[in-house]
């Protein structure tokens, strides 16, 4: 997996999980650009999402300011990008 680039969001997920699909409609229909990292065909990266977090539940959204959710609302998600001037 690459490091996600600092100016950027990552979602961190998986293809079966119902809030991972959710946030990813959401992002992709709110036009903001994302990396998205496939935990099901990177099973390594669920490390790294759990370093980022402290926790295993997914999704989780890394923003550029270095900050992130895990499990978040859509409500959480826009009121983040709206902080981030992203939306």
């Amino acid at each position: 997996m690459t490091s996600p680039a600092e100016s950027a969001i990552t979602l961190f997920g998986a293809d079966w999980c119902r809030d991972c699909i959710r946030t990813k409609k959401q992002l992709d229909e709110l036009g903001v650009e994302y990396t998205y990292v496939d935990l099901v065909a990177d099973p390594s990266a669920a490390d790294v999402a759990k370093e980022i977090s402290g926790r295993t539940n997914i999704p989780v959204v890394l923003y550029p300011d270095s900050s992130h959710h895990v499990e978040p609302s859509n409500a959480d998600v826009e009121s983040k990008l709206r902080e981030l001037s992203l939306i």
